[in-house]
């Protein structure tokens, strides 16, 4: 059986953020999955690969700016019937709910950790069909 090639977005206006995000989900969060990245630094950025590439996942910087990933993940789900599911990092636990406001599929906190990264990537990956 082969791994499944998923594409996963990673939005954040800061590279070290992007790499961090990188680096806690890995290549391989689990058997059978293997993602490749695109990158985004700004909103624009994030809308053009949501529009031109088959996304699986979307990996979003709670804390950039001027766009925060919250806000981010709420237009892109009001905006698209085939939105895919959205992970949102922030800094404060107590952001969850504004993140549940923007029908976020999941959120993690930063610093982010490896094991729970790749874990929630991976179940979020397997809810949802490979993309077309």
């Amino acid at each position: 059986m082969s791994d499944r090639l998923c594409t996963v977005l990673l939005y954040s206006d800061d590279p070290e953020v992007r790499d961090r995000m990188r680096l806690a989900v890995g290549t391989r969060p689990a058997p059978g999955l293997q993602i490749e990245f695109v990158e985004a630094a700004d909103y624009a950025g994030c809308v053009r690969l949501v529009d031109e590439y088959e996304i699986d996942l979307l990996l979003l910087d709670g804390e950039a700016t001027p766009g925060g990933g919250i806000g981010i993940a709420r237009q892109i789900k009001d905006d698209r019937d085939d939105a895919p599911p959205t992970c949102v990092v922030i800094a404060r636990a107590a952001d969850r709910w504004l993140a549940a406001y923007a029908e976020v599929d999941a959120t993690l906190v930063h610093p982010l950790d490896p094991v729970t990264t790749g874990t929630t990537v991976a179940e979020l990956l397997r809810r949802t069909p490979a993309a077309a």
